[in-house]
């Protein structure tokens, strides 16, 4: 029997050039960072880490980004629900405008979203009179969160829906089921490895987000001081160990945070027999 011809080169040449192109955009440049933060020695790694200031930017960085990342979870499936199942005006305006996320500079988002939320804002004036502050406080960081992390959420999910049959749905009801037996027994366990998808590409972006965030925090020490702003801090000082070693500890946290996510998506693909896109 001949062997089949295959368009890509051998098993060997592929992982070669695989390998290659991983090293020199990943591994070689996050052991640099290692390597770096190392230098200092366990005592300095120490110092660093044991920060009351460095603490709490960590804290805010990485609790602002799974609050963003669940509020993204509900109303992505909603949107993403919206945008499949009905048809209405507009429709492609707003299926269009959930990717301004990503073709808009963060920078531009920062300055949009603290001219709406500051208290001489359009939106901020409103809320101010009733104690509600929005910028220059954690609920614009996750604010600004929810804004970059919402398409990753719903472009995840919106071909699932798409590929999901109204067929199992009549027949779920044929059977007796009611709505909400529907939704949880019959769409929500197939959507769900999606759903964890989007979950971890929106904490993940949000973790790492600087631009839009930078604006509509305000700065301030101790209290809204996210974790990208201290590294860029002690660059700026030309602290380089202080630098990577913050950066050493929030990649290790979400890579922790992500293998679990991880874990938890290839369970949830098992028991459903699908696969997210």
């Amino acid at each position: 029997m001949s062997q089949r011809s295959k368009v890509l080169p051998g098993f060997g040449l592929s992982l070669g050039f695989t390998l290659a192109y991983l090293s020199l955009i990943v591994l070689i440049p996050l052991s640099a960072v290692f390597i770096k933060s190392l230098g200092i020695g366990w005592d300095g790694l120490w110092e660093i880490l044991s920060s009351e200031r460095i603490q709490k930017s960590l804290q805010l960085s990485f609790s602002a980004a799974l609050i963003a990342a669940f509020i993204n979870v509900v109303f992505g499936l909603l949107l993403a629900w919206c945008l499949v199942r009905y048809s209405f005006p507009g429709k492609r305006i707003i299926d269009s405008l959930v990717d301004l996320p990503f073709a808009l500079p963060t920078a531009v988002a920062g300055i949009a979203l603290t001219s709406l939320y500051a208290p001489t804002g359009w939106i901020g004036q409103y809320l101010e009179p009733l104690g509600i502050k929005v910028a220059y406080t954690p609920i614009g960081i996750t604010l600004a969160l929810i804004f970059i992390g919402i398409p990753f959420v719903v472009r995840t999910v919106q071909p699932v829906l798409s590929d999901l049959e109204t067929e199992l749905e009549e027949a779920a009801s044929a059977l007796g089921a009611n709505r909400f037996q529907i939704v949880t027994k019959v769409i929500f366990p197939i959507l769900l490895p999606a759903l964890i998808t989007g979950f971890a590409l929106a904490f993940a972006r949000g973790v790492g987000e600087y631009g839009s965030v930078i604006f509509i925090a305000g700065n301030q020490p101790f209290k809204t001081e996210i974790a990208p702003l201290m590294i860029i801090s002690r660059l700026e000082e030309y602290d380089y160990a202080g630098a990577t070693t913050i950066a050493v500890v929030m990649l290790l946290i979400s890579f922790v945070m992500l293998f679990l996510i991880n874990l938890l998506q290839a369970w949830a693909s098992r028991r459903t027999g699908r696969t997210a896109r």
